[in-house]
């Protein structure tokens, strides 16, 4: 049965991960020819025992609109390459993660990838953008690519729509085009409002990378060159413009989810232990430094209250002391 919301698909198969990693701590000590490091594809049996295994809790993870055979015919054809060259419980928690996401991993919405013997899920700019519309706040999301040879303004200090306009001729050549010069990213809002405006120079997407994504990194010292940036940069170069928009308009808790998710993989973190509802992690962050602030004050002396100072024993009335002369 599909889970309805991101934070139950999480936990659906929370126990069944555990029990994959330790699985596969140990079958990394002790390979077998079925995943044997340095193969570039695996077997039809391995894929028949691995889908026989996991497609249960694959499935279990969509969301309802998303039908399972649809998402596994996108996997499928995918999983020799994967099992071929990443550990099984890494293809495992990249498929589920992606599927709590209810993206399609075909290239269009969402990507699994290797990034050395570990598989990752990156969602495209257009799963991106797909997200981005479920906080049921945002109309429609604008994004694209400025060449040398489109017409284009940009005022920043002039009124939304005013501000940024953009006229590609769509009847020129690529050549004619020219190379890119900037991304941009919007979104119309209900209500009829604008954000502002996101724009991301070639070096700025590039600073991006360079300092920021560390599968970039990896791949570049292992000279394996097979990171997203590497193949697809125009692609991250868009994402990372529609990244920048997000913090300009109304999210949802999935797509703030997401980033937490990607930023796991490139500081190489499990994903699935990071796909969780960002207010609930933030409840967890908080309870964690509320019981390590509890635990710290048990080993700090306890400053004493101050006393008030002694006095002597108070005069008793008047009335009263005219009362006892009187008798």
């Amino acid at each position: 049965m599909a889970l309805t919301t991101l934070k139950d698909r999480v936990k659906a198969a929370g126990v069944r991960t555990a029990s994959a990693l330790d699985e596969d701590t140990a079958h990394e000590r002790t390979p077998d020819g079925g995943e044997e490091p340095g193969r570039e594809h695996a077997d039809d049996a391995v894929v028949a025992a691995w889908l026989d295994r996991f497609e249960t809790d694959v499935t279990a993870a969509l969301p309802k609109h998303i039908d399972g055979r649809v998402f596994l015919a996108a996997l499928r054809p995918q999983l020799p390459a994967l099992l071929g060259r990443c550990t099984r419980a890494s293809v495992f928690q990249s498929a589920v993660t992606c599927a709590r996401f209810g993206l399609i991993p075909d290239g269009q919405q969402a990507v699994i990838v290797p990034d050395g013997r570990i598989a990752v899920f990156i969602a495209t700019y257009r799963g991106f953008i797909d997200l981005m519309y479920r906080s049921g706040l945002v109309r429609s999301v604008v994004a694209g690519m400025v060449y040398e040879g489109d017409d284009w303004s940009y005022e920043p200090t002039a009124p939304a729509p005013l501000d940024f306009t953009h006229r590609p001729n769509v009847l020129a050549s690529e050549a004619e085009r020219g190379a890119p010069l900037f991304a941009y990213a919007f979104a119309w809002l209900e209500g009829g409002v604008r954000s502002a405006v996101a724009i991301v120079t070639r070096e700025q997407a590039e600073e991006t990378r360079d300092e920021h994504s560390r599968a970039y990194q990896r791949a570049e010292e292992s000279g394996a060159n097979n990171s997203f940036w590497h193949l697809r940069f125009d692609d991250m170069w868009l994402k990372t413009a529609l990244r920048r928009s997000e913090k300009l308009v109304p999210t949802s808790a999935e797509l703030r989810a997401l980033v937490a998710v990607e930023q796991a993989a490139e500081d190489g973190r499990p994903q699935i232990l990071a796909a969780l509802d960002p207010e609930t992690a933030a409840l967890e962050a908080g309870a964690r430094l509320a019981a390590a602030q509890a635990e710290a004050s048990q080993d700090t002396p306890t400053h004493r209250l101050p006393l008030k100072p002694l006095r002597g024993r108070a005069k008793p009335r008047r009335r009263n002391r005219d009362k006892k002369k009187r008798r």
